[in-house]
């Protein structure tokens, strides 16, 4: 009999693993402009579970070298904010893209750097050398072409745009007035970079003190107030000056009872525990702020104005100090209940593979040093995920997994919370991806699903395949097999793989049938709707479909 691993059909060839993951598993390489938006949507700088912050920066310039499409460049740059809401990424795009094509990059700086946060990170970035120009020597510095990007930001910017931008250190906004050099128009903004750059009054010429816009003068006399009741009368008439721009000189409980007044409810979600520790949420003392503070938060209008994904209640649920009042925690398991209609619902139930295995329990945002990292780990995220999907699918089943596939007997209508909380407290071993398939095949022989739809960060290394293909592909060739044996239906199932990590391989390669897509914003429940409705936008489709 004839070696059918040596020669085995074309069908079977197409099928075999052409690389090995950062576990030492079998796996297939994205294409350059795929693995670079996985990258984008995902990567954050930080040091996950089987990489490096220095290699995540290394693999994304290797791969902006070998994409050759400065559109394509500067349409992911847009993507990676506006739509995967990350922020370092977009950035290193377009510091990226500067050196490539001065005109692409004026075209998007502004929508790339819509504040002063990333506006320092451009900067910052600019400034580290790490990005070469096209002599291949270091950048250290702003070009003439983004010194004028700078300038164009900083003279268009509002006052209270500006003010915000002042906040935070290394770089400062004076850092970046100091080096971008802007001319400003009139006296008010002459003045107002004066006092940014802590120059002295007498070097505003012709400008005086007294051509300070009035926000920065009732600043001014915020920061100088002798008592915390004059204070709290002042920032409670600074309209257009944001809250956390008055929380430093903060005198006390009034003043920050005035700053909560000040905040919408996103900043409210992210700041229950300074509001707590500062007095505000004592319900002995306040109770109409905890009142406040909860109907703000739970604001159905709100969020569904807004479009809030789960996690971002999730995140926050998961962070609330002990001693916050129990209806603050209560209001944020509603509005996460309240943000699952924001998840489209599927053409049909699905499959949703949960992989719980021990590198899904690392920070989703990598690891950033003491203070700065995140509590939300890669398997809360999944688990919500899996959580949302069913809530609006109940239809669907979850297949928890690491080395084996869990029955996990959920109720639907469970709290989204409670839902997501029992799902993260599966598995924690390794990993092989091709175990809830296998068991949707077994367990659920019988039953018609539209898809699988399976959420991991990628690196199954247990078991593999026939012919030398990954587990997945095996299992996912027998999963549509026997759908078709039950359907009288042409439409063939559906296989999501969605990566929550920076990684440039996959356990199931893109065709007609299979996508994987990068990152947890709510976009990427879109993009799957659109793909199970047989709707072409792929992942790469959905950057390529940016508008510049």
């Amino acid at each position: 009999m004839v070696n059918k691993s040596l020669f085995s059909s074309e069908t079977d060839q197409s099928d075999r693993a052409d690389s090995i993951n950062e576990a030492g598993g079998l796996a297939y390489q994205l294409e350059p402009k795929h693995a670079l938006a996985q990258i984008a949507a995902t990567g954050t700088f930080g040091n996950s579970y089987y990489s490096t912050a220095e290699t995540q920066l290394a693999e994304m310039m290797k791969l902006v070298d070998l994409v050759d499409d400065n559109q394509f460049l500067a349409k992911l740059a847009l993507y990676a904010r506006e739509k995967a809401c990350m922020k370092d990424m977009p950035a290193a795009l377009l510091v990226a893209l500067s050196v490539r094509d001065t005109v692409l990059m004026h075209r998007v700086f502004d929508r790339v750097v819509d504040n002063g946060r990333i506006l320092r990170t451009v900067f910052q970035m600019i400034r580290s050398g790490r990005f070469k120009n096209a002599s291949g020597k270091a950048r250290l510095g702003l070009s003439s072409s983004i010194q004028r990007a700078f300038q164009r930001w900083l003279n268009s910017a509002s006052v209270g745009k500006l003010l915000s931008a002042s906040i935070g250190n290394d770089p400062s906004l004076r850092d970046i007035l100091r080096m971008a050099r802007p001319t400003p128009q009139d006296n008010a903004r002459r003045a107002l970079y004066g006092w940014l750059t802590d120059k002295s009054i007498d070097k505003w010429a012709p400008a005086t003190e007294a051509d300070l816009p009035v926000e920065v003068q009732s600043l001014i006399a915020y920061r100088n107030s002798a008592t915390e009741e004059v204070q709290a009368l002042i920032a409670s008439g600074l309209d257009n000056v944001r809250w956390d721009l008055l929380s430093d000189a903060a005198k006390g409980p009034t003043v920050w009872k005035a700053l909560a007044y000040k905040m919408g409810p996103q900043a409210l979600r992210m700041n229950i525990n300074t509001l707590q520790r500062h007095g505000v949420l004592s319900v002995g003392h306040s109770p109409s702020m905890v009142d406040y503070v909860a109907d703000r938060i739970a604001d159905e209008s709100e969020i569904r104005r807004s479009k809030q994904f789960p996690y971002q209640y999730f995140a926050a649920y998961l962070n609330v100090n002990d001693d916050v009042p129990q209806k603050v925690k209560t209001a944020l398991q509603k509005a996460a209940e309240i943000a699952c209609g924001n998840v489209p619902k599927l053409p049909g139930p699905v499959v949703i593979g949960l992989d719980t295995s021990g590198s899904m329990h690392s920070p989703v945002t990598g690891n950033r040093g003491q203070g700065a990292t995140s509590k939300m780990r890669c398997i809360d995220v999944a688990a919500l995920f899996a959580a949302a999907i069913l809530r609006c699918n109940p239809d669907s089943v979850v297949i928890p997994f690491d080395t084996s596939a869990y029955h996990a007997a959920i109720d639907p209508e469970d709290s989204i919370l409670s839902i997501a909380q029992r799902l993260a407290e599966y598995g924690g071993g390794g990993t092989d991806c091709a175990q809830p398939i296998r068991a949707a095949n077994k367990w659920f022989a019988h039953r018609q699903f539209a898809g699988v739809v399976l959420v991991s960060d990628n690196e199954s290394w247990v078991g593999c395949g026939h012919g030398g293909a990954t587990g997945v592909m095996t299992a996912w060739t027998d999963f549509v097999a026997r759908e078709r044996k039950l359907s009288d239906s042409k439409t063939d199932p559906k296989l999501v793989c969605i990566d929550l990590q920076p990684y440039q391989t996959v356990q199931a390669y893109e065709r007609s049938d299979i996508m994987n897509i990068g990152g947890f914003s709510d976009a990427v429940f879109n993009v799957i709707s659109a793909f199970l409705e047989d709707d072409n936008r792929r992942f790469v489709a959905e950057v390529e479909a940016m508008e510049l």
